[in-house]
Formats: structure tokens, C-alpha cells, sequence
């Protein structure tokens, strides 16, 4: 019933892009922060884009000016347009969301449900070659 769904993912040469799409079913985004993760390989998992109500959106300085969040209130979906992709963008991207609105952990450990940030996706691969 409740879940997100990511796919858009691929592989890219240095330089390109990609539009990554998550839907949403069971909840809409009313009261909700929605946002991407993402994981690599013997690193955490961090928050690479964030949405929610009116608080904006947020991104960390490594994809600032390179990443795009949106959303689409209507299709119950959020978007992560990727630009200028470099190779250590290359990992598993996850939807995640936040039904309670206490806003998004910008690091942990693993990308898995923690406190109120309980919803995830399965991940979609990103490959980035140089």
C-alpha cells in the first residue's frame, strides 16, 4: 500500500545525464518531506536532494548546481535531473520519505528506514565512467 518506486537510472559517460522518477502510492506528498539518497560502495548514505511543503529544497555542495529535485503533486511523483554527472556520482539512488515531516537526515550508515524516515524505495543504479 505505502511505498515509492525509483527508476531512470542507467549508465553515463562522464559529462552526461540522467532523470531519475520516483512515484508515490498509499500517501500523497501533503505533509510529507520527499527526498533522494544515495550509496556507494564502502560509503554512507547521503542525502543528495531534499522537498517539502514550503521549506524549499536542499542540496549538499557536491551536487549543488548539478542536481535538480522536483515534484508533481498531481502524479504523486518526484524527479532528480542529473547533470554533468562525474564518476563518483556512480551509486544506488533511493526515494525516501518522511510521512511525518521532521525533515531528512543528511547522513547514516545504511540507506534503510530510520525513525520517521520509514518509506524507501529498492534503488535505481547509477554508473558514471570516466
Amino acid at each position: 500500500e505505502v511505498q515509492v518506486v525509483e527508476s531512470g537510472g542507467g549508465s553515463v559517460q562522464a559529462g552526461g545525464s540522467l532523470r531519475l522518477s520516483c512515484i508515490a502510492s498509499g500517501f500523497t506528498f501533503a505533509g510529507t518531506d520527499m527526498g533522494w539518497y544515495r550509496q556507494a560502495p564502502g560509503n554512507d548514505c547521503e542525502l543528495v536532494a531534499s522537498i517539502g511543503g514550503d521549506v524549499g529544497v536542499y542540496y549538499p555542495q557536491s551536487v549543488k548546481g548539478r542536481f535538480t529535485i522536483s515534484q508533481d503533486n498531481a502524479k504523486n511523483m518526484i524527479y532528480l535531473q542529473m547533470n554533468a554527472l562525474k564518476p563518483e556520482d556512480t551509486a544506488i539512488y533511493y526515494c525516501a520519505a518522511d510521512r511525518e515531516a521532521l525533515g531528512l537526515v543528511a547522513r547514516m550508515r545504511q540507506c534503510q528506514p530510520y525513525r520517521s524516515l520509514e518509506v524507501w524505495g529498492q534503488g535505481t543504479q547509477v554508473t558514471v565512467s570516466s
